[in-house]
């Protein structure tokens, strides 16, 4: 009886601790999984530049690949000028999402680096932005619950606005 009661117990111990492991995983997924469905949205949207021409990756840029473009949604391009430019030392309002997609020398879509604007997030910076960074099939590159820790020193280098790099490095 005590060697059932033993086995029962160790079994249950390791069934609740995957149980726990994974609800963390899945409120980790969730928000992951909530920028990747924002960044597959584009109506609404306006490109920098107003123009979805790929550029070529800046010489400031921390991304591998070789190519981006970089939109923003109706909240977001209020703070746009008519040519499409980043308004000098704006702060974006709450529910800004910016969409910078990062393709290959082929100009296929590889990853999504995302801002979304939330202060109110448990994931949020300590600026309210919640950062995404995933492949384009949905695998996560980077966590958001890691709060920007990877992009931030680049994303907060001289004359950044709110965290966004277009302007300095496409004038």
């Amino acid at each position: 009886m005590k060697r059932i009661f033993g086995i029962t117990f160790f079994v249950c111990t390791i069934v609740l601790g995957g149980l726990t492991s994974c609800k963390h995983d899945a409120i980790t997924s969730d928000i992951d999984w909530e920028l990747y469905e924002m960044a597959q949205k584009t109506n609404g949207y306006t490109w920098f530049k107003n123009s979805s021409t790929p550029l070529a990756k800046s010489s400031g840029s921390g991304h591998s690949e070789p190519l981006l473009r970089t939109r923003f949604n109706g909240i977001a391009s209020t703070k746009l000028d008519s040519n499409g430019r980043v308004m000098d030392g704006i702060v974006f309002p709450e529910g800004s999402v910016i969409v910078k997609e990062l393709l290959n020398g082929d100009q296929s879509l590889e990853r999504y680096a995302i801002l979304y604007k939330d202060s109110s997030n448990e994931f949020a910076d300590a600026n309210g932005w919640v950062w995404g960074y995933v492949f384009s099939d949905g695998r996560v590159a980077e966590k958001a619950e890691n709060k920007g820790r990877a992009c931030i020193p680049c994303h907060a280098q001289d004359d950044n606005i709110d965290y966004v790099l277009m302007n300095k490095f496409y004038p």
